[in-house]
């Protein structure tokens, strides 16, 4: 069947994301919270569609009117939603023989970690509703987006610790994660970082945090050349993993380190994963997270632009989203032309 998984930057009809409401764990900071997914909803409508689902559309109509979105760029499905984080219930398209397969993989909370009945549906119900146009395929196996990067080429990048989380898939070995992922969306190789990783992170060292591949054989990552930082150690031993891989041309991927956001906590002290390699690429732009942190942001957003010649770089504010463990990309996730009705 030729399975392929496009890259981010190719192409795209739009973007899934679900609202933030008063079932969700952002309940007690709806006031901070809304103003950040208005604004990235406002951002990804000047260049592309948003698909929006919450349990009620009218009130959310209603925010978006204030926070001046283009509401014909926008689609609002009534569908409830345990939280927030479409880039992993959402679904993974894949190409097949070039046409657009929607691949439902199983989401269980990261590992069991939180509840997840309803968001491990939203796929399902949106094809019932008739937003979503090619065949949808449920699959058994366990897999969130922000834990596979594509280059569209047949290369994979993965952390061991996700893939091979033993609350995820425990009957399959590595060997057989790697199969799977070649039948199921066109893997001709996985790269395996075995270090890396965030304090605070809940998704067992996803590589959207902490990697990503770029155009041009190039990947941009989170980098510490803080030695005092908890980050140091893990980061360098990524680094060097990262240094170790080839394109699929054989030639050294180019590397382009990004800055570590100072250190925030919440009120319990508890570090919270701030990265900038959870950028989120759209057709002419890639939305960029900041975190009130003026010279390592801007850092960020003039790195990352070295990666995206030619494509708008949009700062988006994200410091409340730590607040619930994740940032920009984790909250989106891109459906390739083709998807939408």
């Amino acid at each position: 069947m030729n399975p392929r998984l496009p890259a981010e930057w190719e192409i795209q009809d739009g973007v899934l994301m679900a609202w933030p409401h008063e079932g969700t764990d952002w309940a007690y900071m709806l006031d901070d919270i809304r103003p950040v997914f208005a604004d990235i909803i406002r951002h990804i409508t000047r260049f592309e569609r948003v698909l929006l689902t919450a349990p009620h559309a009218a009130s959310v109509v209603d925010y978006l009117v204030e926070a001046c979105v283009e509401l014909t760029r926008v689609r609002i499905y009534e569908i409830p939603n345990n939280d927030t984080w479409a880039r992993d219930f959402g679904p993974i398209t894949v190409l097949f023989n070039n046409k657009p397969v929607l691949m439902d993989f199983g989401f269980n909370g990261w590992g069991l970690k939180f509840p997840a009945n309803y968001d491990n549906v939203i796929s399902k119900s949106l094809k019932l509703q008739g937003a979503l146009l090619p065949n949808l395929n449920t699959i058994g196996l366990i897999m969130e987006g922000g834990s596979i990067e594509s280059d569209g080429l047949g290369t994979i990048l993965t952390t061991a610790e996700c893939l091979l989380s033993p609350n995820r898939n425990p009957q399959l070995d590595k060997s057989e994660i790697e199969q799977a992922l070649a039948s199921l969306v066109g893997a001709k190789r996985v790269l395996w970082l075995t270090h890396g990783g965030l304090a605070g992170d809940d998704t067992d060292s996803h590589i959207d945090t902490l990697a990503r591949i770029c155009p041009d054989n190039t990947i941009v990552y989170q980098a510490c050349n803080n030695p005092l930082d908890e980050h140091f150690e893990s980061l360098k031993l990524m680094e060097s993993e990262l240094k170790s891989f080839t394109a699929p041309d054989g030639s050294p991927y180019k590397l382009i380190p990004l800055p570590l956001p100072r250190a925030i906590f919440d009120e319990e002290a508890h570090r919270l994963p701030a990265t900038y390699a959870n950028f989120l690429i759209i057709n002419g732009a890639v939305l960029v997270p900041t975190y009130r942190d003026s010279e390592n942001d801007l850092m960020a957003l003039e790195r990352i632009g070295q990666a995206f010649p030619g494509r708008e770089i949009v700062a988006i504010d994200c410091l409340p989203l730590l607040e619930q463990h994740g940032s920009l990309h984790c909250v989106t996730m891109q459906l390739p032309q083709g998807v939408l009705a």
